[in-house]
């Protein structure tokens, strides 16, 4: 079959590489769903097979923005608990969302990719980990979601083992048992992970939390994983209370009870660690563990500031999340661009906290690194992927900021005109090309109606 090729040119570029290489004004190549050249000035001449030429003049040119820690089903549950700190907040949060079922799930996640996609995520995950008794097939619904949308995918297949009367947050009636999740966990993994270079599907196992999940789920989880080939994902270190928990229950801290169970390693990343101490810090590093940062949801919560400056020196692979939109109304990674930036200027470095280029790499090569995958996407360099996205940098908003990546970052959020996954645009002038947007508004209104008529029905 003839090689098709899109031609991008006239654009700044920032291609994110080891060396942090930009042109001001320069081409990429992409041979059907592969990147097979980036330089400066035009494309070579000559090409054959040009199904397509973008003049991006007037743009910057990224890498996709990976997402590493999300859970959709929130969607549906949005301005909820707005003045809660996490534990109050799951609590309050929890007996609406043991009522979810596969349509709910199905609206949920349409929205919450279609709302990342048109922002400029090109690979996206999400922690699903609430499973009620017969509330449908939710995996396949998240993953369904995902294909229709048309961006890379990872599914971290979730589970609650500890409900309250074993002492955890969730009710009883929203958890499985130990033998019931590490079952369907091994079943999603087989019917839907792709280990090949260019997957749209991954599956990772991710028990939810040391507070709504047994020791045991976590050993077994981690050994499951690992006789599979697949990744590892948690929530950690959060909060000074799961901090506190961890202490009267298990007589260590977070960090400590992760490596007593097989959770340090660099095939795990796990979501927030705002509250790391130094020798946590260089647990992450020794191990390769990465994190997850979601700078918006612990604001939003008042978990803290985590230590992303000393993360990031220590070598610690770090990426953002967009967290669940319960707790990041936004719902959109752009939004963790900047404020990464800026919540972490309000911690201990000061002004040397991060620059705009430093929060573009976690939001695209850092997400990759996270998520296993920083050798097909996260820069733009000849043979990756080609998940790309073209912001239009030259409106109003934007035109007075000279360097077009610290317009990015610390700029109001710019129109994405192009947006590719494996080669193929998902986004055109800032809508989605796969999915109709008013469609999937009127579902998940509908559905989050639906939901809070049965949770005030008890």
């Amino acid at each position: 079959m003839a090689t098709s090729r899109i031609v991008i040119e006239n654009c700044a570029i920032a291609t994110v590489d080891a060396h942090d290489t930009e042109y001001a004004s320069g081409h990429v190549v992409v041979a059907d769903n592969r990147i097979e050249s980036v330089g400066a000035g035009p494309a070579p001449a000559g090409l054959e097979g040009v199904v397509r030429r973008v003049d991006g003049t007037g743009h910057l040119l990224t890498p996709g923005l990976v997402n590493t820690h999300h859970h959709f089903y929130q969607w549906i549950t949005r301005g909820l608990a707005t003045d809660h700190n996490l534990f109050e907040w799951l609590v309050a949060l929890y007996p609406t969302w043991a009522r979810i079922d596969e349509p709910m799930v199905r609206a949920a996640a349409g929205g919450s990719l279609a709302m990342m996609a048109r922002g400029g995520v090109t690979t996206a995950m999400d922690h699903h980990y609430v499973f009620p008794r017969g509330s449908g097939d939710l995996s396949g619904a998240i993953i369904g979601a995902a294909a229709r949308t048309g961006i890379r995918f990872t599914l971290a297949r979730g589970s609650m083992d500890r409900g309250a009367s074993d002492g955890g947050l969730p009710p009883d009636f929203a958890v499985e048992s130990l033998d019931g999740a590490l079952a369907a966990t091994e079943e999603t993994i087989d019917a839907h992970h792709d280990a090949s270079f260019d997957a749209m599907t991954q599956i990772a196992v991710a028990p939810c939390s040391p507070f709504s999940v047994s020791t045991e789920l976590l050993r077994q989880g981690a050994e499951l994983a690992r006789r599979k080939g697949v990744r590892l994902h948690t929530h950690g270190s959060e909060t000074v209370e799961e901090e506190r928990f961890c202490e009267e229950l298990f007589g260590m801290g977070p960090t400590d009870y992760f490596e007593s169970t097989g959770w340090l390693g660099p095939d795990v990343w796990m979501a927030h660690c705002v509250h790391m101490n130094d020798s946590d810090i260089a647990a992450f590093a020794r191990t390769g563990t990465g994190v997850a940062h979601c700078p918006s949801s612990n604001a939003r919560l008042a978990a803290g500031i985590a230590r992303v400056p000393d993360l990031l020196a220590a070598g610690v692979p770090v990426g953002l999340g967009v967290d669940g939109t319960a707790s990041n109304e936004s719902g959109e990674l752009h939004t963790e661009l900047r404020n990464a930036l800026l919540v972490n200027r309000l911690g201990a470095h000061g002004k040397r906290a991060m620059t705009a280029r430093q929060a573009l790499r976690l939001g695209t090569y850092g997400g990759a690194q996270v998520l296993g995958r920083a050798e097909q996407i996260g820069s733009i360099e000849a043979g990756k992927l080609a998940d790309l996205v073209l912001w239009k940098m030259d409106t109003l908003a934007h035109a007075s900021i000279a360097d077009p990546v610290t317009a990015l970052v610390l700029g109001a959020a710019a129109p994405v005109s192009l947006s590719l996954v494996d080669g193929k645009a998902v986004v055109e002038d800032s809508r989605l090309t796969t999915v109709d947007e008013d469609e999937l508004a009127r579902a998940t209104r509908g559905e989050a109606r639906r939901l809070a008529r049965i949770a005030a029905d008890g």
